[in-house]
């Protein structure tokens, strides 16, 4: 009887391995980390072997409505050298996730938006409740542009979510997420803890 079981349990598992490989979404992402890993600038080849991420969900490709901010003044963001960097609040983002209506705000920095390459470069940092246990104890980045917002909506996929250059090397003047930007729950998507420490 217990031969039988197992061999039901593995089929089962079979089939939702399977399923899982075949979901264009699910594969859409996982190319898209692959190619984060084969062209990250900071981690060497002999090092990309220690990325890791969370299994590709699509409860974390999250519908969000976006209010826009006019900000005029903008701040000043710390960074993981003890500098600042400035920055403008573009808008906030309102959306339910893990049973739990959250918001993120979402920045302009003001030097790249005076740049042709990044001028609609939008940055959303962000802490959770896995920063410091899975993933990266100053937080985790995301990044959008200003085209990705239509109709005051916009599709937010946690899935992308990055660690900043500073989990792999020294130097790196790296944006600390502001405390307007710690989610109240656990963000098990995207990029996890770097295998290897620097």
């Amino acid at each position: 009887m217990q031969k039988v079981f197992l061999l039901i349990l593995g089929v089962f598992l079979y089939s939702i391995n399977v399923a899982q490989k075949k979901d264009p979404y699910v594969e859409q992402i996982r190319a898209y980390q692959e190619n984060y890993v084969s062209t990250h600038e900071v981690v060497k080849k002999k090092d990309k072997k220690h990325f890791r991420f969370f299994p590709v969900s699509s409860a974390y490709n999250i519908s969000c409505s976006f209010e826009k901010i006019t900000d005029t003044v903008g701040f000043t963001m710390n960074t993981s050298a003890n500098t600042l960097k400035h920055y403008y609040r573009y808008g906030k983002l309102h959306f339910n996730v893990n049973g739990a209506h959250c918001h993120l705000f979402v920045y302009q920095s003001k030097d790249l938006m005076q740049t042709e390459k990044y001028r609609n470069y939008l940055f959303i940092p962000f802490t959770d409740s896995t920063t410091g246990d899975e993933t990266y104890g100053s937080g985790r980045y995301l990044e959008i542009s200003i085209p990705d917002i239509r109709d005051n909506q916009l599709q937010l996929d946690f899935n992308k979510a990055y660690n900043p250059y500073c989990t792999y090397a020294a130097g790196y003047k790296c944006p600390i997420p502001p405390k307007e930007n710690d989610l109240p729950v656990a963000i098990r998507a995207g990029e996890m803890n770097f295998a290897k420490s620097y």
